[in-house]
């Protein structure tokens, strides 16, 4: 049976609905992607649904029959939840005997409703200037390492759903512009950027979480930088440890070499967002 259809069949106590709690939804990959159901997508932009009842897999993956298609589909069509994503799902084939038949479809969305995309990546990403992700509808905003000039933020202020951006250390033509962005909830910057914004008293109060992109640089200062934003939250610093002995054989260098000294950084305990630093993470404030 499994191989005449492809995958492999669960029995009827096997069957189950996609949860959304059981798949990949950390913190961070919500901050930073966005999904939408635009009006001719044939499936709902979610994480789950009581809807997606899953009869098989191919190994990894998950098959599942629609029963809350999106406004572009129809009851009864097959989806694949893939193992990888933490949103979404790909439609397949119109119905089980489609499927059955491999009679299968070109995997088939949508596209957003101004035609633009809601997660946006700038620089080394799908467009070349901030002005060009800018449109009422833009959640997400990443700007990347490249070539080009640093960017300004100008032309997403004021954006009614933008909630989140994330800037390579450097790519910001004036840190302070960020003020303009009302409504953000997460924010990544370089050091030299948090620092900008510490001085000016100009780190946005609606942040739920932070994080500071290092790079190659040194992360053991950071630490103090990421205390610094805990602190306009009363969150507790970033505690540190100091190991001091033979940490290794002879010969070796930095903190292995006899008599170094290394630093362990430890989080904050507690639910809610977080400062994150490479080697440490605290929360800034519980969430509502």
């Amino acid at each position: 049976m499994n191989s005449a259809v492809g995958c492999e069949i669960h029995d009827l106590d096997g069957l189950y609905a996609v949860d959304a709690a059981a798949r990949h939804t950390r913190w961070r990959l919500s901050a930073t992607d966005a999904l939408r159901t635009p009006p001719d997508a044939p499936v709902q932009g979610l994480a789950g649904s009581p809807g997606w009842i899953v009869f098989g897999s191919n190994g990894g993956d998950e098959l599942a029959v629609d029963l809350t298609p999106g406004p572009g589909g129809h009851l009864g069509q097959v989806i694949l939840v893939g193992h990888e994503l933490s949103l979404g799902a790909e439609l397949l084939a119109d119905s089980l005997t489609d499927f059955v038949l491999e009679r299968t479809t070109d995997g088939r969305g949508g596209s957003t409703e101004s035609g633009l995309p809601v997660v946006a990546r700038v620089g080394n990403g799908d467009l070349r200037s901030v002005r060009a992700a800018a449109h009422p509808d833009l959640e997400v905003l990443r700007i990347d390492r490249s070539d080009g000039p640093p960017s300004g933020l100008a032309p997403v202020a004021g954006l009614p759903r933008l909630r989140t951006l994330t800037a390579w250390p450097g790519t910001l033509a004036d840190p302070l512009e960020i003020a303009g962005l009302t409504g953000l909830e997460f924010l990544e910057l370089g050091p030299r950027e948090w620092r900008v914004l510490l001085d000016a008293g100009a780190v946005p109060r609606s942040l739920s979480a932070a994080a500071v992109k290092v790079g190659d640089g040194d992360h053991l200062p950071v630490v103090d930088l990421a205390n610094e934003i805990l602190a306009l939250w009363g969150r507790p610093p970033i505690d540190r440890t100091l190991l001091e002995g033979d940490l290794g054989p002879r010969g070796m260098s930095g903190a292995s070499r006899p008599g170094a000294q290394a630093e362990v950084n430890g989080g904050c305990a507690g639910a809610g967002p977080r400062v994150v630093v490479p080697g440490a993470a605290a929360c800034p404030r519980p969430v509502r």
